[in-house]
């Protein structure tokens, strides 16, 4: 199947990654019962499905890749990596699908349904969406050009959603950087993959009203941000106006867009990074900017401990053992 979109053998690479170097020893996941061979049995295909349908919708709509890492990250922040973000609102719920940081910029959400109605007709009941989630992560880093890395398994399903988790949880994009390395904190991330996750805005989107104030009015004093460079500035400022505009799109990074590579951290110390919380990285702290510097300088680097704070990330909090469950529908709970 992904040969007929044109991308004969780097989806199927990641079933056969031995990387040794994507599993810190100790990993934490040992202890949550968390297991990369958990579907081999019960549901064989399952990856290879995963893979397709992401491999299809990527082709379709290049967007697509960083929109379904994106909803990995915004998962595994609220309640831990349990699918919450995936659920409607409902009589008892309501969907982190409208809080601040999803409203208007969360996507993705129907190249899950099919990847689960899939996985529903091969192996009915098994597969959990929260799993769904890490794999497409994984497959669509891969695909753009990054790294794989080998995803444990067996995260089941929450019956909530928090809405007020996903407002104050995920790190905001004018969050200062003290702020946000606290948010990282609270998950068990520390700066380095605080740095390292970071750099998957090396791919995808953001909105004008994400970035406005640096253009304008950076700290109340009607003057932008002297860390952006002046020239970006003034590139960003006719599609990214005083008012209006608000939903206009443009590049994380503009020097290669679709491509999962480190020109991030390369942009960041040109002061192009796009959003206050992508440069402050470079000008708020030392060690942070160590790390912007020794990633724009060796992309091995980068990908090696990108793979590994996935896998770390993937391991927050996840439901197991007789916790949740195994969603048919990822919007809605089981009837029971």
């Amino acid at each position: 199947m992904a040969a007929a979109f044109g991308f004969p053998l780097v989806i199927l690479l990641v079933f056969s990654l031995e990387l040794a170097s994507a599993l810190p020893s100790g990993a934490p996941w040992a202890q949550q019962q968390l297991d990369p061979h958990l579907y081999d049995r019960s549901c064989p295909q399952a990856q290879q499905i995963v893979a397709s349908i992401v491999g299809k919708a990527h082709y379709q709509d290049p967007r697509m890749a960083a929109s379904l890492l994106r909803l990995h990250f915004h998962d595994c922040f609220v309640k831990g990596c349990d699918a919450s973000i995936l659920l409607d609102s409902s009589a008892v719920i309501v969907s982190e699908k409208r809080s601040n940081p999803n409203r208007d910029s969360a996507r993705g959400f129907e190249v899950i349904d099919e990847i689960k109605a899939a996985l529903e007709a091969a192996c009915p009941h098994t597969v959990s969406c929260a799993d769904i989630l890490a794999l497409a992560a994984r497959d669509s880093t891969v695909m753009t050009g990054g790294p794989g890395w080998i995803v444990p398994l067996g995260r089941r399903d929450s019956r909530g959603a928090s809405v007020q988790g996903s407002n104050n949880d995920i790190p905001a994009p004018n969050n200062t950087l003290p702020t946000i390395i606290t948010k990282f904190k609270l998950q068990g991330l520390d700066v380095v993959d605080l740095v390292a996750l970071l750099g998957s805005h090396t791919i995808g989107d953001s909105r004008c009203t994400s970035f406005r104030q640096r253009l304008y009015n950076q700290t109340g004093n009607g003057l932008p941000d002297f860390t952006l460079d002046a020239s970006y500035a003034a590139a960003l400022r006719p599609r990214c106006p005083r008012s209006g505009g608000d939903q206009n799109l443009f590049f994380l990074d503009p020097v290669t867009p679709f491509k999962f590579d480190n020109q991030y951290y390369k942009n960041l110390l040109a002061y192009r990074g796009l959003l206050s919380s992508d440069e402050v990285l470079l000008t708020d702290s030392p060690a942070t900017a160590e790390l912007v510097k020794l990633y724009a300088a060796n992309q091995d680097i980068f990908f090696q401990h990108f793979g590994q704070s996935m896998v770390k990330m993937g391991n927050i909090s996840p439901l197991t053992g007789g916790k949740g469950e195994i969603r048919t529908n990822c919007r809605r709970v089981n009837h029971n």
